[in-house]
């Protein structure tokens, strides 16, 4: 048990760091509801509510397309990186083959090469094998970024699962393949989730790649888009910040929608080595 002491001073260094993240957002939003003769490059709390801003940056920034491609290239990334973490998590956690340790640890450099170590070769190859300039050539690298982290992560949540749970399904006949799908999975609920909250997250906010890869409007990502929107409205701050909330909208209500699974699986021991 703590004191009361300590439970204030925990409560005032709780609230100073919260309003040291809120602050900025609060002033993101009154500027995109600040009227554009009103608005300026400093905190400016509005008159009166401009909904129009949100509007007008929809249509001018085309966000309706770039939303579109960031859904598909995220879901995308989502879905082929769980399959091939479960699968490779599950090899890594249950299997003994000669090699298993050192092809993990090699697994896990993806978690340390930084995209820029690696992005102009890797246009030049997806350019060579006729992936430029599409879909793929950001699905693909994307996975491959993400799927260090994904096959660490439920590795370690299989390693967690008592064995007496893995013992048990054996005894009464199922095969590896049944024992991951219908025992493991179901039970890697949240965890799964959680992984795959953060990779949409980090996929959603990929710039480096698509701005590299990508030439075809129609086929931008929303940061991409967000960015040259910037560029051609440099000066009106209203539409830059209703762009900017427009772009991070889905993430932020993902996150809620998924809030209290997410944390359930930063709980339940699912980095447990």
């Amino acid at each position: 048990m703590i004191s009361a002491r300590e439970r204030a001073l925990n409560y005032v260094v709780l609230t100073v760091f919260a309003a040291l993240a809120l602050i900025p957002l609060i002033g993101v939003v009154a500027s995109a509801l600040t009227p554009a003769a009103q608005a300026s490059a400093s905190f400016t709390w509005p008159h009166h509510l401009d909904l129009g801003n949100f509007a007008t940056a929809w249509h001018q920034g085309h966000f309706a397309t770039y939303l579109g491609s960031s859904l598909v290239v995220a879901v995308s990334v989502v879905v082929l990186t769980a399959v091939l973490a479960i699968l490779a998590g599950f090899s890594f956690a249950h299997f003994d083959y000669p090699g298993r340790s050192l092809l993990f640890y090699i697994t896990l450099i993806g978690l340390m090469v930084p995209p820029e170590a690696f992005v102009i070769p890797l246009y030049f190859n997806l350019r060579d094998a006729g992936l430029a300039d599409s879909y793929w050539a950001l699905i693909l690298p994307q996975t491959a970024q993400s799927l260090a982290f994904g096959v660490f992560w439920m590795r370690n949540f299989f390693r967690s699962v008592p064995v007496s749970v893995v013992e048990a399904a054996r005894l009464d006949g199922a095969t590896d393949w049944r024992l991951l799908w219908r025992i493991l999975v179901p039970t890697s609920r949240p965890a799964l989730l959680t992984m795959a909250m953060l990779v949409f997250m980090w996929t959603w906010n990929e710039f480096l790649l698509p701005l590299v890869m990508i030439t075809d409007e129609n086929k931008r990502t929303a940061p991409l888009g967000l960015a040259f929107f910037q560029s051609e409205h440099t000066t009106q701050y209203s539409l830059l910040a209703a762009a900017s909330i427009i772009v991070a909208l889905p993430v932020v209500a993902l996150y809620l929608f998924l809030q209290r699974h997410f944390i359930s699986g930063m709980l339940s021991g699912a980095v447990k080595a």
